[in-house]
């Protein structure tokens, strides 16, 4: 007899003690046939050695499990042999006992209850049988075990079914917690490679490019043949090298998204992999070169906004605008989702981490973010950051 549930050692000791306790009973029954010299005993052992049999037979085959049509056919061997015995021996009357956690165990409720009120009718219908003296004990105590068992059973199940959900729950919570923990690497990572090349594009590569100018300036102020010209070159073209290798460490750092080619290259490719609704995306104006920081900032503006609407918005469509204009940059995430409202969310602090870091994106850089949403007509996120006008096309 298997079962369908984990071997836990718990369960295991439950079996053990099924089996012993049906084992002595039945030991029993064939000891006082015996012993006391009933007319029958040998009738009784054969009768004992029958249902011994048979219960050995289930607990060794694995087909016997829970909820199976071959468990229904060995209870009812098992029944007809106990019944057997019971018609030899008043003692198998005790056998009730650890039959009704099989019933229980192995049928469904819906069946396993009316098995046991049978067990229970025929343990008193056999005490009767060999006409025992009639007491409320012989019609109460078979039904009170039966009710013990029923209660017993119940109850194992419902602490089995929390015990399953509270492992359920610490098993969610464990591989949850490796996520964050990933995904907070990851995001580490990202947030370093993207300070740096930011650090690098905004003070080294700006710098040099201003030497390089400058020298570029004495240059042409400085006669021909005049050997503090010759230096000035070299010094130019140190400036020129450095730069190129500051702005290919700036490359090297950007986020792999913008490896592959430009902001809207990467941006299109995110609302193609995007999953859920349908994603359009868009370019309005004169596309320009951005610098990286810019580029980073929206990309992750763009994702984390198109990450709220497959994840709350329930939208069936959802369109990313990206708009070049003359001293800024613009990013627009609509969809047509089931929306919310801002002010209430912003009132009741019941809002996520996403919005707030969008905005600390956008005012790192200048630039602001806007929302706008109602319940039932959508949601509307836009970022506007303004160009740095030194470099407007610069990298």
């Amino acid at each position: 007899m298997d079962s369908a549930r984990p071997h836990t050692p718990v369960a295991a000791l439950l079996r053990l003690c099924l089996h012993a306790l049906l084992a002595g009973l039945l030991a029993l029954a064939a000891v006082r046939a015996t012993g006391g010299g009933a007319p029958h005993a040998w009738a009784v052992v054969g009768a004992v050695a029958l249902m011994a049999t048979v219960y050995a037979v289930g607990v060794a085959l694995p087909a016997v499990r829970p909820r199976t049509t071959a468990a229904a056919v060995w209870l009812g061997a098992l029944g007809a042999a106990w019944a057997v015995l019971l018609v030899v021996s008043p003692d198998a009357l005790w056998a009730a006992f650890p039959l009704y956690f099989l019933l229980l165990h192995l049928l469904t409720l819906r069946w396993a209850l009316p098995a046991v009120l049978a067990a229970a009718g025929a343990a008193i219908a056999g005490f009767l049988f060999h006409g025992q003296q009639v007491t409320p004990g012989a019609f109460i105590g078979p039904l009170i075990g039966a009710a013990v068992a029923v209660a017993t059973v119940l109850g194992y199940d419902a602490l089995y079914r929390e015990s399953e959900r509270r492992r359920e729950l610490i098993d969610e919570l464990v591989a949850t917690r490796a996520e964050l923990a990933e995904a907070e690497r990851t995001a580490g990572t990202l947030a370093e490679r993207e300070r740096l090349a930011r650090e690098i594009h905004d003070t080294l590569a700006q710098g040099l490019s201003s030497i390089q100018l400058l020298l570029r300036a004495a240059e042409r102020v400085l006669p021909a043949g005049d050997p503090a010209r010759d230096h000035v070159e070299q010094a130019r073209r140190a400036a020129q090298d450095n730069l190129a290798e500051a702005r290919r460490f700036v490359k090297a750092l950007t986020p792999p998204d913008l490896e592959q080619g430009s902001l809207s290259g990467a941006l299109e490719r995110l609302c193609a992999g995007a999953p859920g609704p349908a994603v359009q995306f868009g370019v309005s104006g004169t596309p320009v070169e951005l610098p990286t920081p810019y580029e980073v900032a929206l990309l992750r503006i763009a994702q984390s906004a198109l990450a709220n609407t497959v994840q709350h918005a329930g939208a069936g469509r959802a369109e990313i605008t990206l708009s070049f204009m003359d001293t800024s940059v613009a990013l627009d995430v609509v969809d047509d989702g089931c929306g919310f409202d801002p002010a209430r969310r912003r009132a009741e602090g019941t809002g996520g981490f996403g919005l707030p870091a969008m905005r600390s994106r956008a005012q790192s850089l200048g630039g602001t973010l806007s929302v706008e949403s109602a319940p039932g007509q959508g949601t509307a996120v836009a970022i506007t950051l303004p160009l740095p006008l030194p470099v407007a096309g610069a990298r």
